[in-house]
């Protein structure tokens, strides 16, 4: 099924800009399905193109050649060229730095999965030459509602993985799910870990999904784990950098009062952390659905993200908490996230918030169907629903 993609309007446009388009994002997100739709409008629009997926040994074969044998085969691909997991090819940033440099030759998709030392690539070799893209799972309004007979319940249930999404069959949604986990740390994580830190890693992965929302510090998964601080640190940075587990660092202005040790850590899919729990229930009998609907946000603000924007969180030391701090050019939106709400009543958390920081004109509180706008102490709380935050600007 031809599942409408967001950011597919913004990649047409990168057709005809010079600089190398970049598409990352973890296993199954649509990476692929994206450069085809580009490829196949390439060639609509009379450009030639060529289209490269190096997973398959064939293809992979043809760039196993001297650098300067690749940007000449390259040259002569066409007017555009997508390089599908382009993460197999040695030197793959230092071949597209030449191309781009000598201003004469093809423009340049390229797609990858997760890749460490590919960051450092990218930052390096194509500083100021590239355009990077995330590509992550679908989001319900404008793409997973499209599906037919699609539901937001099953949105909670099985997360928004293309390739999932569309399966009719339930089991074979939590069967595809558990593939695409298992992929991920056999194929993906292995690579990167020592072998006898496997079943811990696991277990990280575990407890990061049992308690996602959660104020933690590297010490108490280092205790849960039976790991070094450092191990399990350098754990966390791989989730972080693969795209699969996201931190947040707490807010505050005053360096005294930050909670430096402490950050919360979501999943990058609902459906893969219902996966890891071996739980796929509705939505109305989890105990944990309060924590469902704040990774949603949490996941729908980040997707939405401009330079100039950050996701915090606030906890002060008497424990007083805010879900995440929205930050735009250092202007703080406290938001927080209820399950249900019936009422405009204002959470202790937010309260707390608003009057340490007084100079704040407007809270968010998201939950599931409830809309209201009210007044307090001069600022404006606006209470929005889930799907809200699909289409959330820092000027409501």
């Amino acid at each position: 099924m031809d599942i409408p993609r967001s950011l597919f309007r913004r990649l047409e446009k990168e057709i005809d800009r010079p600089f190398i388009s970049v598409l990352m994002g973890t296993r199954q997100v649509g990476k692929s399905w994206l450069m085809k739709k580009l490829y196949h409008t390439c060639v609509e629009r009379g450009l030639k193109a060529s289209y490269f997926d190096l997973e398959d040994p064939h293809t992979l074969r043809s760039f196993n050649a001297d650098d300067g044998a690749i940007v000449e085969f390259l040259y002569k691909a066409g007017d555009v060229v997508f390089i599908d997991e382009f993460q197999y090819t040695k030197n793959a940033t230092h071949i597209f730095k030449a191309i781009h440099d000598k201003g004469t030759g093809p423009k340049i998709f390229v797609s990858g999965s997760s890749s460490i030392e590919m960051h450092r690539h990218l930052k390096e070799s194509l500083a100021g030459r590239y355009r990077l893209s995330m590509v992550t799972p679908l989001q319900y309004g404008e793409e997973y509602s499209t599906i037919p007979g699609s539901t937001f319940e099953e949105y909670f249930q099985y997360g928004g993985l293309p390739g999932v999404a569309t399966l009719e069959d339930k089991n074979e949604k939590m069967q595809a799910l558990s593939d695409i986990l298992q992929a991920y740390i056999i194929k993906d994580v292995r690579g990167l870990i020592r072998e006898e830190n496997t079943r811990a890693f696991n277990a990280l992965v575990y407890l990061l999904a049992e308690n996602q929302g959660s104020v933690m510090t590297i010490a108490s998964l280092a205790r849960e784990v039976r790991l070094s601080e450092p191990t399990v640190r350098a754990h966390l940075d791989i989730l972080d950098q693969t795209y699969v587990a996201f931190s947040l660092d707490s807010y505050s202005t005053s360096l005294s009062n930050e909670l430096k040790k402490s950050k919360k850590y979501y999943l990058y899919d609902v459906g893969i952390r219902n996966a890891v729990l071996k739980d796929f229930s509705a939505l109305d009998h989890r105990p944990d659905r309060g924590a469902m609907a704040e990774s949603f946000v949490f996941l729908a603000l980040r997707r939405n993200l401009a330079p100039n924007m950050e996701i915090r969180f606030w906890r002060n030391k008497q424990g007083e908490e805010v879900d995440f701090i929205l930050v735009k050019d250092r202007i703080p939106i406290p938001i927080e996230v209820k399950y249900k709400v019936d009422t405009p009543e204002i959470p202790s958390g937010l309260r707390s918030f608003l009057l340490a920081y007084p100079d704040v004109v407007e809270a968010w509180v998201y939950s599931l169907d409830f809309h209201d706008k009210i007044e307090w102490k001069g600022r404006r709380i606006l209470f929005k629903t889930l799907l809200d935050a699909e289409n959330s600007t820092f000027n409501s």
